[in-house]
């Protein structure tokens, strides 16, 4: 089992460096276009949501072939990830609230991880309401993984600033959660479009940097159980 662990501790870690390495290439040939202009060439960081990477065309009309896999095979490596959760719990089996309070905290991670998966699966423009289903609740569902796992660091013996990066997690997923509920349209001007794809990448860049660096806490609590 320990050997299992450490395994799935260092997937944890790698799989945000894959994301970013598969989304630049996925930018790198993306045709071009937004939602507001077809004309658009190229990929823009403030005119273009991620999900338009993944879409069977581009917003220029043009076939979205290569962009379209590096995003669906970037966003189903944390399909895998989630699994790889699954045996976090097992760093903490030493304590019964810590083990329980990390397993469940690992289901909802999973359920996570899967609906993420489901976004790059579902291009925007063939399954619109499927991918949109997915976008929503793959964030949702990391607020109450964030917060118990907020709980079991805070509670084991790994260092203190590991509870700051997965509070940051947590309120920074949490705002943005409202945010996709009261903000803007996108559709109903440029200047929502912009703001609001900003903001998507935004949360995502703290989002795989606090996984990243929480995969160090569970290095250090995996030293802690086996120097015991």
């Amino acid at each position: 089992m320990n050997s299992s662990l450490i395994y799935a501790v260092r997937f944890i870690r790698i799989v945000p460096i894959l994301f970013l390495v598969g989304i630049s290439a996925a930018i790198y040939f993306y045709p071009g276009g937004n939602i507001h202009d077809s004309s658009q060439t190229g990929y823009s960081f403030t005119h273009n949501f991620l999900s338009d990477l993944g879409g069977y065309k581009s917003h220029s009309g043009e076939v979205n072939f290569l962009s379209s896999f590096f995003f669906g095979f970037s966003l189903v490596l944390f399909f895998f990830a989630g699994i790889a959760f699954l045996f976090i719990p097992f760093l903490f089996k030493d304590n019964f609230i810590n083990f329980n309070l990390a397993f469940c905290g690992s289901i909802f991670f999973a359920l996570g991880s899967v609906f993420f998966a489901g976004v790059g699966l579902t291009p925007h423009d063939l399954y619109m309401e499927m991918h949109i289903f997915f976008a929503l609740n793959a964030f949702r569902l990391l607020i109450p993984a964030s917060f118990l796992f907020l709980i079991v660091l805070y509670r084991s013996k790994v260092e203190n600033y590991f509870s700051f990066i997965i509070c940051l997690l947590m309120i920074s997923t949490f705002a943005y959660v409202l945010y996709q509920i009261y903000g803007g349209n996108p559709l109903a001007n440029i200047e929502n479009m912009s703001q609001q794809a900003t903001i998507q990448k935004l949360i995502v860049l703290v989002n795989i940097l606090c996984v990243f660096i929480i995969s160090y806490a569970f290095s250090s609590q995996y030293r802690i159980i086996t120097q015991k």
